[in-house]
């Protein structure tokens, strides 16, 4: 077991206190196998598989311990916890025995939820908290009050030395940049008029601005526009995103700087994918899918096109999305690459990934969680730029090539040993 933080005070300030995790989509999958799983490591009943930052490369870091983790978080719905890991029982991710061994820790993660905003098109969402709706019916002024009201009354109540807000919710609709977000300035101006924003943002700008590090898991908003970056670096926070990379463009990032690197000329690159459970059911409405297809074409074009002049960019690339009801919480990927080798010789790669959404995503939340606390005390601001490998769209650009992405990261973990 890791030991815990130190303290930065003097000797005689009390000992070191819990921390919080704040879930923005608390009743979600990723949600939910975040909560059972991190119980059931703080019972002893899991090893941490697919959590890097308890491999032996970062064992010398000072992390914060699984026992010192405290959740809360914010949700537009009113569906129990419990409920969200009977789903995820059913599509066998969480073990059945879990709901019964692990139903107190559910419990009180459950009581410390509190309503999210309920924003633009969510106002037709099947089984939203009317309290949500009411939240996303007032100014944004009085919703970023609301919001770190919440997180007030959570550290008080914990009694938690800080929170990390992360935001794991359904994708928003994608919307038109707004010429507000272009400084801090303007956004100001324009909170301050009441003009309408995401409630992504809403969650970003209510973190950043009372000191709690953010970090973006979704395609939606969050703290990209200029304005949220100048935000984070005027407060000293630390912050990043944006959409996790779980899945089919995990594979294609791995994948393409081989072709790269080879010399070989990628042709056509088709995806498709299959998804069931609620982000999938969002995804249906095109609004909402145009922002997640965005980053999954763009990382691949970025790498295989880096060496190629814009007259030869003659790279097919095309992503589709469909949800799928019976598959539940599992997503299932088919991949055509079709390239060109030596002699002009034309052959194909063809590959399927099919993985539980959550159970890929949840132990990132965690990395992630682990990585903006160490940044709060190190007392870093701004974008972390070195955990692009969790992102398909990292807030600092950059490569995409996942194996660079990787390096920095380990770079950045032997520079503060």
């Amino acid at each position: 077991m890791t030991p815990k933080p130190k303290q930065s005070q003097a000797p005689s300030s009390p000992p070191f206190k819990s921390t919080g995790l704040w879930l923005v989509g608390s009743r979600g999958a990723i949600s939910t196998t975040l909560a059972y799983g991190l119980a059931a490591m703080q019972k002893g009943m899991l090893q941490p598989t697919g959590i890097i930052t308890a491999t032996p490369a970062y064992q010398s870091i000072d992390w914060v311990e699984w026992d010192s983790w405290v959740l809360g978080g914010h949700d537009v719905c009113q569906r129990p916890i419990q409920d969200s890991a009977r789903e995820l029982v059913r599509a066998n991710i969480l073990p059945h025995e879990w709901i019964e061994a692990l139903d107190g820790e559910a419990q009180v993660f459950d009581g410390r939820m509190r309503p999210g905003i309920l924003d633009g098109d969510g106002a037709a969402f099947d089984g939203a908290d009317s309290r949500s709706a009411e939240l996303g019916a007032l100014s944004p002024r009085e919703q970023i009050s609301n919001l770190q009201k919440d997180w007030d009354e959570f550290e008080a109540e914990a009694g938690l030395q800080r929170t990390v807000v992360a935001h794991v919710a359904s994708t928003e609709a994608v919307r038109d940049v707004q010429e507000a977000w272009s400084s801090l300035t303007a956004l100001e101006q324009a909170l301050d008029k009441g003009t309408d924003q995401p409630a992504s943002l809403l969650y970003a700008y209510a973190a950043i601005s009372s000191g709690r590090a953010f970090v973006n898991f979704t395609p939606s908003v969050g703290s990209l526009p200029k304005a949220l970056c100048e935000l984070a670096l005027k407060h000293s926070v630390p912050h990043c995103g944006n959409d996790g990379k779980t899945g089919e463009t995990l594979l294609k990032t791995a994948l393409a700087p081989m072709f790269h690197a080879r010399a070989m000329k990628v042709l056509a690159w088709q995806g498709y994918n299959m998804l069931g459970n609620r982000d999938g059911e969002v995804l249906k409405q095109d609004a909402h899918k145009a922002a997640k297809l965005t980053n999954k074409d763009e990382a691949l074009r970025s790498i295989l096109e880096q060496d190629v002049s814009a007259k030869d960019r003659d790279l097919h690339s095309h992503v589709a999305i469909d949800f799928v009801p019976s598959l539940g919480d599992w997503k299932t990927a088919w991949d055509f690459v079709h390239f060109e080798g030596f002699l002009g010789t034309r052959m194909t790669l063809q590959f399927t990934w099919a993985g539980s959404d959550s159970a890929l995503a949840a132990p990132l939340v965690l990395d992630l969680a682990r990585l903006a606390e160490l940044s709060v005390r190190r007392g870093e601001s701004g974008i972390m730029a070195h955990t692009a490998c969790f992102f398909k769209a990292p807030l600092a650009g950059g490569t995409h090539d996942f194996h660079q992405q990787y390096r920095e990261l380990l770079d950045y973990i032997g520079r503060i040993r």
